[in-house]
């Protein structure tokens, strides 16, 4: 499926504005800030992932999880991360696509902490280690 010049465009506001209010959250921008170096090459990968999300499309040939495996934060990110991602899809994006988007995102937000923090530590909190010590 091919999906529009408009709704490529859409896509790609809402990738920029995400990262654009992503990297001024106090949480977020830390870890972007820290992982990603490349802004262009990356903001186009993203795009394509949820171009493909969206629409069809086929030009993602990654893994969305393994990347984020490497990341260094703690599972209150995720909610930092669903709440800029919500706002910026709802903002650039027409509703029916911005409602599916967010709909794949909260999924892929709950999959993540499920495979990234599979642990309960000492404190009760999720952890990537098991008995993990509170900090």
């Amino acid at each position: 499926m091919q999906a529009g010049d408009e709704q490529e465009q859409a896509i790609d506001r809402m990738v920029r504005l995400f990262y654009e209010r992503a990297l001024a959250d106090a949480v977020l921008g830390p870890i972007f800030r820290g992982a990603i170096h490349d802004w262009e090459e990356h903001i186009a990968i993203v795009r394509d992932f949820w171009s493909g999300v969206i629409h069809g499309t086929a030009r993602y040939k990654g893994n969305a999880f393994a990347p984020h495996m490497k990341l260094q934060f703690e599972p209150e990110a995720f909610d930092h991360w669903i709440a800029t991602f919500e706002s910026a899809a709802r903002d650039a994006l027409a509703p029916e696509d911005s409602e599916k988007a967010i709909r794949v995102a909260r999924h892929m937000a709950e999959s993540f902490k499920v495979g990234l923090f599979p642990f309960t530590g000492a404190d009760g909190r999720p952890s990537r280690t098991p008995g993990a010590k509170p900090r």
